[in-house]
This record gives C-alpha cells, structure tokens and sequence, in this order.
C-alpha cells in the first residue's frame, strides 16, 4: 500500500490562521477530535491516506511511534502499509498489529489510545461488523479523550452506521487535474472528502489535493444532514420493536 502517491503527510496548508478552528468551519486536520471515522471504499488507499494526513496534521511525533491495525478482513482487501511508500519520519516507528477478528481489533484500538507513548492510532476495519457497536464506538471515544491520544479508524467498504466518532468522513478519488508540462503524465492525486458528522465543525464536502508540498483542501458545499445518529428507518414503523 504505497501512499506516497496520495498525500505528503505532516505538510497540511493551514487554510488560514489557526483561530479559525474554532470559528465552525474545518481546517486541515483533526480539529480536537481524538476519535474520527473515514468511510472509504477498499479498492483504493484514500481512505488510509486521508487518515493519514488527518493525523499527521501539526504534530510533533518526538520519540513516540505510531499503531497500525487491521483486521484479517481488512488486511485481505487492502494489504500490509509499505513502509517505503509511508511518509518519511513514520517508517521506522511504525508499529502494525495484525488481528484476526474485529473483537480482537477493537481490544487493541482500545489498548493502543491508551498508551501515551503512542503519536496517534490508525484501524482499518472493513464492513460493518456487530462487534462495531455503539457501546464499543463509545468505549474507544472515551479512552481516546481521556488519555488523549488520537484515533482515526477507517470502515472500509462500510455503510455509515452508528457511532460516537467525534468527526466522521467519506472519501474517494477524485480526477486528477493534468501536469502543466506534460499532459500524458499522472497528474498530481486529488479525492474528495465530505465531513458529514462533526463536532463543533459545520459539515461539508472539500475536493482534497497533492500541491507538492501541502495538502490543501477547497470547499465544494455544505453537507445535507444525514442524521447518522439513527438507522434509516425503512418501510417499517418507528414504532416497531
């Protein structure tokens, strides 16, 4: 999984000062929110970029070194990080853990965020598991809070279902705009990001890209409300058992 083609993590633009974080509006980053979701489709390594460089955003990794797991499922669809394809100063801190089950994930998502000598923790889970409950969600939001180390997990092939992440995104590829001197060349890597669920931000969509030396973001709309608190309620009343 090389993601050096995606993001240079760690190289955020600031969109504008800091202050604004506050302001309701998302700038680069993860805003406060120690525990987020990327949704993202597994053929495809935006979604691990994206979390990534959600992350990686500002921070000062230190000494400290970085979790990485995924369940077998996960594994399966979107293979092992390549650490050369990794941005530089993760490549030899990184710490993968490989877990058979999403119970087994869960348990160390939950044991790693409450390791303080942890940067910060990456999932990646695939589908929608029962494991993946709310009381589970909530567990990791809490752990992640209290001992402040950040969280992002990303679903992939997953149905936004219910959950307490404190900011919950869906990405995918978007077209890449051609090189200015050669238009048969790649040019650089671009997808679109839509924040639909977040905490003290205002939802919205951004068109996400690789400018060589930042990643920046520009707003494409506002975000309808999802209401992803609930289940849709389908043909059945809500009335029903």
């Amino acid at each position: 999984m090389d993601l050096s083609a995606f993001i240079k993590a760690g190289e955020l633009a600031p969109l504008g000062e800091r202050a604004l974080k506050h302001s309701g509006r998302w700038r680069p980053g993860l805003g406060g929110a120690r525990h987020s979701e990327v949704f993202a489709s597994a053929r495809e390594a935006s979604g691990a970029a994206a979390a990534l460089a959600l992350a990686m955003d500002g921070l000062e990794l230190g000494q400290r070194s970085v979790l990485w797991v995924q369940d077998t499922a996960a594994l399966r669809l979107g293979g092992r990080p390549y650490r050369p394809g990794l941005p530089e100063p993760l490549r030899h801190r990184l710490i993968h853990v490989a877990a058979r089950t999403p119970e087994d994930l869960l348990f160390a998502l939950e044991e790693g965020v409450r390791c303080r000598d942890l940067a910060f923790v990456i999932g990646e889970l695939a589908g929608n598991p029962k494991a993946l409950d709310f009381t589970a969600s909530r567990r990791l939001s809490l752990a992640a809070e209290k001992h402040g180390v950040p969280l992002v997990l990303v679903r992939l092939d997953a149905a936004r279902d219910l959950g307490s992440a404190r900011m919950r995104w869906q990405v995918r590829s978007a077209p890449s705009l051609g090189p200015r001197w050669n238009p048969f060349a790649p040019g650089p890597p671009r997808w679109q990001a839509e924040l639909f669920r977040a905490r003290g931000h205002t939802p919205g969509e951004w068109i996400l890209r690789d400018d060589g030396h930042v990643l920046a973001a520009d707003r494409i709309a506002p975000a309808p409300d999802h209401g992803d608190l609930a289940f849709a309620a389908g043909d059945r009343s809500l009335a029903a058992g």
